[in-house]
């Protein structure tokens, strides 16, 4: 048999083979990206779902809440009220006629404080508490009693600071303070029909400021369920003037009245006053901040003159 040759078989070109190689190498990283660009996508979809759904829950809020009385966006020019049922409560206190609730109930009014004295008052509050503040998400600044939190306690700002009061604190501050708590009796009065010189002002009275720093101590732990004729006893009118905007100073941080058939609230909005009976008929806690500051005004009404408090006023200095 006769083998023909054909020649020498032809040896690969060794530079054919490296740019096969890496032609090779290129179509396996281009096919790893896609995979990897695909899972990446998934990824990036997943958390964008997650996000969202976050964000629209600290949006809304308590999500057990049924009916918003008042929007933040809303101005109630005339005193707005929703009457409830009175609580036995006032049952087990001496009753002070002209006073003593008959008719129970909540109302919100925008009218009573401009906004202009809303920021006059978180402006007070903001140099008040800059003086120190809690370790947790919320502090006060009393002006009454002097109390102002500091760290986990509680230190009165005219004995610790002296003097150096008068350097954060005017007569007009006080004085604005005053007109204010006024109207707000005024109104108070008005809306339940009062006698409005058989309401005092009674403690606690307080500014507040609450973000969403953990709680350090218990008195950090606003957002619980409470009632304030139980919890203090004294309180017959509880009232609360916001000095910041719901939705643009902070989230959550809504006043939240617990009813029998659901939970309603109130929207902050500076200068607004929201006001009720301080019977077990309005239950209520505040949500938790869930980012920004909340700045408001506690002020709290008795009929019973053994517990009025006065207005405060600026301190004496020795000159």
């Amino acid at each position: 048999m006769t083998i023909q040759r054909r020649g020498n078989p032809k040896v690969p070109d060794a530079n054919g083979i490296e740019k096969k190689i890496k032609r090779g190498n290129a179509l396996r990283q281009a096919s790893a990206w896609r995979v990897s660009r695909g899972s990446l996508l998934v990824v990036v979809v997943a958390l964008a779902v997650v996000g969202t759904l976050t964000w629209l829950y600290l949006a809304s809020g308590d999500p057990y809440t049924t009916e918003t009385l008042v929007r933040q966006a809303e101005v109630v020019a005339q005193t707005r009220v929703y009457t409830v049922d009175c609580s036995e409560d006032y049952e087990n206190y001496k009753r002070y006629p002209g006073c003593t609730p008959k008719t129970c109930g909540r109302a919100v009014t925008d009218n009573s404080v401009t906004r202009e004295e809303a920021m006059a008052l978180r402006r007070l509050a903001e140099r008040g508490l800059a003086l120190a503040g809690s370790d947790g998400g919320a502090s006060i600044l009393d002006l009454h009693s002097g109390a102002l939190s500091m760290g986990k306690q509680f230190v009165n700002i005219y004995r610790y600071f002296g003097e150096q009061i008068t350097d954060v604190f005017s007569e007009e501050d006080f004085r604005l303070y005053r007109e204010v708590r006024g109207r707000i009796q005024a109104v108070i009065a008005e809306t339940f029909d009062l006698d409005p010189s058989l309401l005092y002002l009674t403690k606690p009275t307080f500014f507040s400021r609450i973000n969403s720093t953990l709680a350090k101590t218990q008195h950090d732990e606003y957002w619980h369920p409470h009632i304030d004729k139980v919890t203090y006893g004294s309180f017959d009118y509880t009232s609360l003037l916001y000095l910041s905007d719901y939705g643009t100073d902070f989230t959550g941080g809504r006043f939240i009245f617990m009813d029998s058939n659901g939970n309603r609230t109130v929207e902050p909005r500076a200068g607004r006053v929201s006001f009720f009976s301080s019977g077990s008929e309005n239950l209520h806690r505040v949500e938790q901040v869930s980012w920004g500051t909340r700045y408001a005004i506690t002020v709290s009404f008795t009929c019973d003159p053994a517990h009025a408090i006065s207005d405060p006023a600026m301190p004496i200095t020795s000159v």
